[in-house]
């Protein structure tokens, strides 16, 4: 069992971490949120970065920011260009994520079901999982196969919960509460200006589209994450009745997902969910492969 310690803003770490070289190395201030906060920054874009923006951004001093890449550059996670002195993201996190998406056995298990809904669709189709109190994207195809073809930047993202089919149809099966005030602590309605014109701005009508996405049995999104693109997306569950593990979407051009084609797809969207839940048992199997030493950072390291 790990000794623990308590670090900077009261963060308590274990006291031992392992680096890509397979030493220990003593961690004795180093918080871990400050740490992971320079990771995600790094992380978008893969962009490279000089230590004042990285301080700036973060709200950090100087000083405590070097030491923090130091320390990631120490454990394998972060390298300074010798040129530049700017700081970026090894590959070291890809390849965890990768193994991570690999054991899952959403590659294997489900994209074969999502390439079905898009060949069916003839459209763009999604599927994200709940994390936490939020929603993921993770695997999608595309089903368009020239013409006008929706295909978003960000393919792997979370998902804005109000705005968009995927967000509605998990939230609808939650309690009014709980959807709520997980939609406020993912920054509520955000900027309208970043969304579509029929996004939703206010608690009310939130509550008033869950109570007919619950009805109608799956989301639907008219220009409201993005102008001119509609979607519609319904509930996969761990099983049969069981808690929602994620949703499966189709979304494409308004001026194609008409009214009359969205009532079209309601069904075979579902269905699809429906298959997906069928098979959403498999992941006990896949967690034990997770936890097995296989998948252990130092087997990572090594690669």
């Amino acid at each position: 069992m790990h000794p623990w310690i308590l670090g900077e803003a009261d963060t308590c770490l274990p006291a031992c971490v392992f680096p890509s070289n397979g030493s220990t190395i003593l961690m004795t201030h180093v918080p871990a949120e400050r740490c992971l906060s320079i990771i995600q920054l790094l992380a978008e874009n893969a962009d490279e970065l000089p230590l004042g923006e990285i301080a700036e951004k973060l709200e950090l001093p100087k000083s405590g920011a070097h030491r923090l890449l130091a320390t990631l550059v120490d454990l394998g996670w972060a390298k300074q260009d010798p040129q530049t002195g700017f700081y970026r993201l090894t590959m070291r996190l890809a390849v965890l994520g990768q193994r991570f998406y690999v054991a899952t056995g959403i590659p294997d298990i489900c994209q074969p079901l999502l390439d079905n809904l898009a060949a069916a669709s003839r459209e763009f189709v999604r599927m994200a999982v709940v994390d936490s109190d939020t929603l993921v994207w993770v695997a999608y195809a595309q089903g368009a196969k020239g013409g006008l073809m929706y295909q978003p930047t960000d393919t792997v993202a979370t998902v804005p919960l109000h705005a968009t089919a995927s967000g509605k149809a998990w939230l609808s099966t939650l309690l009014v509460d709980d959807a709520v005030r997980i939609v406020m602590k993912n920054g509520g309605f955000g900027d309208s200006a970043t969304f579509g014109p029929n996004v939703i701005r206010s608690v009310s009508s939130l509550m008033q589209e869950l109570e007919v996405t619950a009805r109608r049995g799956y989301g639907l999104a008219m220009s409201e994450a993005e102008p001119g693109v509609t979607a519609l997306a319904a509930a996969i569950r761990s099983r049969e009745d069981g808690p929602v593990a994620g949703t499966v979407s189709v979304a494409g051009p308004s001026v194609r997902l008409t009214e009359e084609r969205v009532q079209e797809l309601g069904p075979v969207v579902t269905a699809a969910a429906s298959e997906l839940s069928k098979l959403w048992p498999l992941r006990m199997r896949l967690d034990k492969q997770i936890r097995s030493p296989e998948v252990s950072m130092e087997n990572i390291s090594s690669n």
